[in-house]
């Protein structure tokens, strides 16, 4: 392994990914570059070169504008795995050798497996591991928030709404900003936050243009992506998330879990008892009728209270008929949910459905279901 310096000039052209956001390099003194025989973990910051143009032929910058890349151009970005079962799977290499870019958002991994409907990832050669001047690598956790001290009771916290699915694209963040807005147009502050997925800004800026007075992400934990993060971590950004929204003084918080409820993550968070506790009722959001009575099935055996679907099955009238011929909680579009009324119902039905108090004695882990 071999330190060199990294000189501001060219970090300063290099371009910086949205999920290195929170390090802001460029004000960084005495930067330097590991090079040689190391090994980058989930998280590291890495300089690269792009050497092939492929399925991403923009990279989102820290500031969300989507910048075009070109064959020799320098880009900062985090290794980490993805988890996307319509575009890639990923996992972090062993050494500095070739590997691809496998999110918009500026993930660095080698691809494992992927969709028929991708083109090939753009390939990267990296260039060394960004370190500070005493040759200590720069990990995206270096700019987590920090964890607020617990509140004393759970029934201080802010009625929460948690909105799950059954799939990528199954139109959860749809979902959550719906939710948003209409609890918005209710006259309510407004909290949002993601806790699970791949970094990337399109998520956390659409929570800000429904109305979201304060908006957070996994990255704001310290995550570039939370693919094989631990559970007892991933509960860990939640409660830290969640701690901070509702210190910031928002009236209601609504969250969403990436990904399916059968993804390995996204399964053990729901069986966390800290979600439990912290959850009024969750959404369930699908892309039809049969996964949105699984799903919401699937919620209550784990002992979560469900307060209505939503999701892409909505787009289809007679796959909205389907489920509700089965379903006994209301199947809202988006529209509907972007209603002062009838977001401002979500929130009024959690007090009768859930004793916070009682739910703050739950023994340490749910069990799940077979």
């Amino acid at each position: 392994m071999s330190v060199s310096e990294l000189p501001l000039p060219r970090i300063s052209r290099a371009k910086c990914a949205f999920t290195t956001r929170r390090m802001d390099l460029p004000a960084v003194q005495g930067l330097s570059l590991l090079t040689g025989d190391v090994v980058p973990h989930p998280g590291d910051l890495v300089l690269a070169e792009v050497t092939v143009i492929g399925q991403h032929k923009r990279v989102e910058l820290a500031t969300g504008r989507r910048a075009s890349l070109y064959i020799g151009d320098e880009v900062v970005l985090a290794y980490a795995g993805r988890y996307a079962p319509d575009q890639f799977e990923a996992e972090v290499p062993p050494d500095l050798s070739a590997c691809q870019l496998v999110a918009g958002g500026g993930l660095a991994a080698r691809v494992v497996t992927q969709h028929a409907d991708m083109d090939a990832a753009t390939e990267l050669m990296p260039v060394g591991l960004i370190a500070d001047s005493r040759g200590r690598v720069l990990n995206v956790r270096d700019g987590r928030i920090a964890a607020r001290p617990p509140r004393p009771r759970l029934s201080t916290h802010p009625m929460t709404i948690v909105v799950a699915g059954t799939s990528m694209n199954s139109g959860k963040t749809t979902t959550v900003a719906a939710i948003t807005h209409g609890l918005t147009a209710a006259g309510l502050r407004v909290g949002a936050m993601k806790v699970t997925g791949t970094g990337a800004g399109g998520d956390p800026f659409l929570f800000a243009d429904a109305g979201a007075a304060e908006v957070l992400d996994f990255t704001d934990a310290g995550y570039a992506s939370t693919y094989r993060v631990p559970v007892a971590k991933l509960a860990e950004a939640f409660t830290t998330l969640h701690g901070e929204l509702a210190a910031r003084g928002v009236d209601a918080i609504v969250v969403e879990i990436a990904d399916g409820i059968l993804q390995q993550e996204t399964a053990a968070l729901l069986r966390e008892p800290v979600v439990a506790q912290r959850t009024g009722g969750m959404v369930f959001a699908a892309g039809d009728a049969l996964g949105a009575v699984n799903g919401v099935t699937r919620l209550r055996e784990l002992g979560l209270p469900v307060l209505a679907a939503s999701g892409i099955l909505t787009c289809s009238p007679l796959a909205v008929r389907e489920a509700q011929s089965i379903l006994d909680v209301p199947v809202y579009s988006p529209e509907d949910l972007g209603d002062a009324s009838i977001a401002r119902s979500l929130i009024d039905r959690i007090g009768p459905m859930v004793d916070i108090d009682r739910i703050a004695q739950m023994p340490v882990r749910l069990k799940a279901s077979a």
